[in-house]
């Protein structure tokens, strides 16, 4: 291959990643041309993409970016799987797919730089929380405290609303209050 051609090729990867450092790695081979195509659309409807990769040529696209560590396990066949939100999400739904296509292999992933290797690494990797669900669990640890706080500050007023309520009521009825020693 030419190296105009291969420069067009990185370049092509490149526009396709955009800013995306995180992405993860599958092989194909085995899967049927029908089961590729359904797993592009399911894929799709999550604004997920997948690329088949020459190795080489990634391996110098990715040179510099956050995906250069995937590098180390550009052998054989090989797909990016990018897009979603994080490659979290993206994790996710691979790991769910591959319980139905046992002839895909999931090789490794990348996430700010560190490598996911292996099944093993993806499935941690598909445990991990989204964006959102890592700001909510944050603000959930930050506000507890406070409605702790407010609870506690809150409950003897409360108690003490109660008692004279009880004495507003007793002596609308007529009742007389007993004196407590």
């Amino acid at each position: 291959m030419s190296k105009p051609v291969k420069e067009m090729m990185m370049a092509e990867y490149m526009a396709k990643l955009g800013e995306n450092g995180d992405a993860l790695l599958v092989n194909i081979r085995g899967v049927g041309a029908n089961a590729t195509n359904t797993l592009r659309k399911d894929l799709a409807k999550f604004d997920i993409s997948i690329t088949v990769l020459r190795n080489n040529v990634a391996r110098k696209a990715f040179e510099g970016t956050g995906l250069e560590r995937l590098g180390e396990l550009l052998t054989g066949p090989n797909a990016l799987v990018y897009g979603a939100e994080t490659v979290v999400e993206v994790a996710r739904k691979i790991v769910n797919i591959a319980r139905d296509m046992p002839d895909l292999e999931l090789k490794g992933a990348v996430l700010d730089g560190e490598l996911f290797v292996g099944e093993a690494g993806v499935k941690r990797l598909s445990k991990f929380p989204t964006r959102e669900e890592a700001i909510a669990k944050v603000v959930t640890v930050i506000l507890t405290p406070g409605g702790k706080l407010v609870g506690a500050v809150k409950s003897p007023a409360s108690n003490i609303a109660g008692i004279l309520k009880t004495i507003q009521e007793k002596l609308e009825s007529g009742e007389s209050i007993a004196k407590i020693a």
